[in-house]
C-alpha cells in the first residue's frame, strides 16, 4: 500500500504546480487503520508547507498514524517553521518518504529529526517519480542555476516558419494550449530580439488561473522597439531584458523609467553571454526558464550547454523553402558525431500533433 498512497501524495504535488517556485512541489497523506484521514500539498510559495496542510486537514486525531511525504520533511526554520519538528509533535508513527532533499539545509536532517525521536522512516518509495516532479528544484537547490527547457515546434519538413515568415500555426491548439501549461509551470520565458521584432509576442500564460513567467528578452544591441507588447503589456510578471555593454545608455535609462529591468553580461562572440545570464537569472530566484526561440538563440543555448530538456512539437506539414528557418540555426555543428543528443525519450501525441519529450546527453 505505499506506493499506493505515495501516488496519492504525487497527484495533490502537482497541484502546485507553477505556484511554489522556487521552492519543491510536495504532496503529505496522513494514513490510519488503513483509511486517508488528511491530506495536503503546498499550495503556493511562502505558504503552509505540505505536512502541516495535511495536518490542518485532517478529520481525526493524527497520533500513531503513518503520513507520506513526497519529500524529506524541512528541519529548519524559513517561511515557515520545520515540519520536522511538527511531525514529532503531531505523534506520527511512521514517516514514508518519496525523495530525500538535496538542500543543504535539510539533506538528510529532516530524517535524523524523526529518527531520533523514535519514528520508523522508510524512504525511495517512488523516488524516480519524485524526482522527475521536482526536477526544477533539485537543479535550482544544487547550482543556483535555472533548470532550462528548450520548446520548439516544426512541421514534417523541418521548419518553424514559412519562406515568407509566415508561422500561425504550426502546431494544432492541443499542442500549443500545453505550452501554455508549460509556460505557467517556469518562472521565466525567454526569447531572443528576433522572435520580438518578428511576432511581437505577449509570452503570457493563457490559462484559468495560470501565472505569468518573467519575460527575459535576449537582445544584445537593444534593438527593442520602447513599444513592444513585452514591454507594455499588463502583467503581475517582471519583463527583462539581457543585453551587453553595447546597449545605448538612453535607451536604457528609458527602459528604467518604463520599470523594465536589464541584465548587462560580458559580451560573448558579440551577444550575450548567456552562462553570465543564467547565474544572473538564479540569483534573481528565476529556477526555470522556457526558451522558446528564435534558431538563431537556440543554437547558442545549445552550443553554450544551459539546455537540460526539450519539447519538440511536430505537425504533419510539408511547406518547403531553402530560406525558410529551422528550429535550430546558427553556424551548426560540422560533424554528425559531435551532433548534440537526447536521453530518456518519451512520445506523446496531441491528435496528429506529435511531441518528442527528452534531455539533453551532457
Amino acid at each position: 500500500m505505499e506506493v499506493h498512497y505515495m501516488k496519492r501524495a504525487l497527484e495533490l504535488a502537482k497541484k502546485g504546480t507553477g505556484y511554489t517556485n522556487p521552492n519543491p512541489l510536495v504532496g503529505a497523506v496522513i494514513v490510519k487503520n488503513n483509511k486517508i484521514i488528511g491530506e495536503g500539498y503546498h499550495h503556493f510559495y511562502g505558504g503552509n508547507h505540505a505536512e502541516i496542510d495535511a495536518f490542518n486537514n485532517a478529520m481525526e486525531d493524527v497520533t500513531g498514524a503513518t503520513m507520506y511525504v513526497t519529500l524529506e520533511p524541512c528541519s529548519h526554520y524559513g517561511k515557515t517553521p520545520p515540519c520536522a519538528k511538527a511531525i514529532v509533535e503531531k505523534g506520527i508513527k511512521k514517516v514514508v518518504i518519496g525523495l530525500e532533499d538535496p538542500n543543504p539545509l535539510v539533506s538528510g536532517n529532516g530524517i535524523r529529526i524523526l529518527k531520533d525521536n523514535g519514528i520508523e522512516v522508510v524512504t525511495g518509495i517512488l523516488e524516480d517519480e519524485g524526482r522527475k516532479l521536482n526536477e526544477i528544484f533539485l537543479k535550482y537547490i544544487s547550482s543556483k542555476l535555472p533548470f532550462c527547457i528548450l520548446k520548439t515546434a516544426m512541421t514534417l519538413d523541418g521548419k518553424i516558419a514559412s519562406y515568407t515568415g509566415d508561422s500561425k500555426w504550426i502546431t494544432n491548439e492541443l499542442s500549443r494550449n500545453y505550452v501554455h501549461k508549460l509556460r505557467h509551470k517556469v518562472s521565466g520565458i525567454m526569447v531572443g530580439i528576433g522572435t520580438v521584432l518578428a511576432d511581437n509576442p505577449f509570452l503570457t500564460t493563457r490559462l484559468k488561473n495560470g501565472s505569468d513567467a518573467t519575460r527575459i528578452i535576449v537582445d544584445s544591441n537593444l534593438r527593442i522597439s520602447l513599444d513592444a507588447s513585452v514591454l507594455t503589456l499588463k502583467s503581475n510578471a517582471k519583463t527583462i531584458i539581457a543585453t551587453t555593454e553595447k546597449a545605448n545608455k538612453e535607451k536604457l535609462k528609458l527602459l528604467k523609467n518604463m520599470d523594465i529591468d536589464t541584465i548587462i553580461t560580458p559580451a560573448k562572440n558579440d551577444k550575450v553571454n548567456l552562462s553570465y545570464l543564467m547565474n544572473a537569472l538564479g540569483e534573481n530566484k528565476i529556477d526555470s526558464v522556457l526558451l522558446e526561440g528564435g534558431s538563431t538563440l537556440n543554437y547558442s543555448a545549445l552550443e553554450e550547454g544551459i539546455i537540460d530538456k526539450v519539447y519538440s512539437f511536430i505537425s504533419p506539414k510539408f511547406i518547403g523553402g531553402s530560406m525558410a528557418k529551422t528550429p535550430i540555426g546558427g553556424q551548426g555543428i560540422s560533424l554528425i558525431k559531435n551532433a548534440i543528443t537526447l536521453k530518456n525519450i518519451s512520445i506523446e501525441k496531441f491528435e496528429e500533433d506529435l511531441m518528442i519529450e527528452g534531455y539533453i546527453r551532457k
